[in-house]
């Protein structure tokens, strides 16, 4: 595959990753803008203007700040109906990975499509088209503007990543997942789930028979005129999309023993205060993350840093839990096997337990841990939230049927 450009320097990032700056985000935004969410957050007025989306996922999607948390803090200001379109959005996160939990095959899918689709890409013409793209130099008016602005800041809007995806497919003609390897490789709230399974829906598989389409008027208006790209596909072929897998159970988790344990954090689950861990007796916590796994190619360095440092922050959190926490938390080298041997053996555990990590990189990396740490004595366990469990295994139609049951799913999570 052809060098790409390198992102801006990670000092850049306008994007704090703390929990802290998370809770500011949110606090900024629940002042201001949540009220007009429903009706404006389609819109995309540009970076550093943009009041009536939260620009939460950063902090959402490694839990810095808890998806209950917006939730609890929208309903405690306003009455349901009021914010009904801000909790499904929120809810829209957890549906995507529940939905790809029941299907984990549809990742596996993906990944191995990917490999070969890399493969071509090293090789004309698609290597030269697919250069011109990722570096922004392809003359479609905004198309251009959010590639600089992805390897600036590691975002986009939600809506510019729809337009995005649809012009990459349908207009470039580029395969689909090269694109959600571009954006999963930039964008530092890249959820496997999230990204995957929207790619999948603009190019007709996730919905079958529906693709998604930008047009430029949608753009213009939706941009404030900023934008109004020309000689977009109008048209485009309708893949012969099988049924998706048949949903599964979410698999049931063992329970920990009652007995000393290392608390192993990773970019998915980073608020260690809120886990559920009343019946584990943790006498250390480290971290170690997987992001370097979200593409063969790598991740960008902006994606790096913000996963490294959001992790300190984690940790440096877990000091103030010293009666729970004794040991001095540490950032393993790596996720491997070694380092996460000779930290248990330092601490004198035989126990890991690792906050659920949902299909993706980092459950590959996981689970690639267990059978060796398994023949080395050293048995790992995970642990699922609440809000996870109530959620996922009603992910097996579409968004609509899953998001009547919200009412139900808040109250239990007590939040109805």
């Amino acid at each position: 595959m052809p060098p790409l450009p390198a992102p801006e320097s990670p000092t850049k990032l306008r994007f704090e990753p703390t929990r802290a700056a998370g809770l500011a985000r949110w606090d900024h935004f629940a002042s201001r803008g949540l009220r007009s969410y429903a009706g404006r957050r389609n819109h995309d007025v540009g970076p550093g203007e943009r009041t009536e989306v939260s620009e939460l996922s950063p902090y959402v999607r490694h839990r810095l700040v808890l998806e209950a948390e917006l939730v609890r803090g929208a309903l405690d200001r306003h009455p349901f109906q009021a914010v009904e379109k801000f909790v499904q959005e929120v809810y829209w996160r957890t549906y995507w990975k529940g939905w790809l939990e029941l299907r984990p095959a549809v990742w596996r899918d993906y990944r191995q499509a990917l490999a070969a689709r890399l493969d071509e890409a090293e090789r004309e013409p698609l290597a030269t088209r697919l250069q011109e793209a990722c570096a922004g130099r392809t003359g479609i008016d905004g198309f251009d503007d959010w590639v600089r602005e992805l390897l600036a800041t590691g975002y986009l809007h939600n809506h510019a990543r729809m337009w995005f995806a649809s012009i990459w497919t349908h207009t470039l003609g580029l395969p689909w997942e090269l694109g959600a390897d571009f954006f999963l490789r930039h964008l530092i709230d890249g959820d496997p789930a999230s990204n995957t399974l929207s790619w999948r829906w603009v190019v007709g598989l996730q919905t079958p028979g529906k693709v998604y389409l930008a047009r430029a008027d949608n753009v213009a208006k939706y941009t404030g005129g900023r934008y109004a790209p020309r000689g977009l596909a109008t048209d485009a072929a309708v893949p012969p999309a099988p049924p998706p897998p048949p949903a599964s159970e979410p698999s049931p988790l063992a329970t920990p023993p009652a007995a000393p344990a290392a608390l192993l954090l990773t970019e998915e689950d980073l608020h260690p205060e809120s886990l559920p861990l009343d019946a584990v007796e943790v006498v250390g916590v480290a971290a170690g993350h997987a992001a370097t796994e979200r593409s063969p190619l790598g991740a960008a360095p902006s994606v790096l840093a913000f996963t490294r440092d959001a992790q300190a922050d984690a940790l440096a959190r877990t000091q103030a839990l010293v009666g729970r926490f004794g040991a001095v938390p540490r950032v393993l080298p790596a996720l491997d096997v070694e380092p996460v041997l000779a930290w248990c053996r330092e601490l004198g555990v035989s126990t890991v337990v690792v906050p659920y990590a949902p299909v993706g990189p980092a459950r590959d990396r996981i689970e690639s841990l267990r059978p060796p740490l398994a023949a080395a004595g050293v048995a790992l366990y995970q642990i699922r939230r609440q809000w996870d469990a109530s959620a996922w295994p009603h992910a097996r139609r579409g968004f609509f049927p899953f998001a009547e049951r919200i009412p139900a799913l808040l109250r239990e999570n007590g939040l109805g």
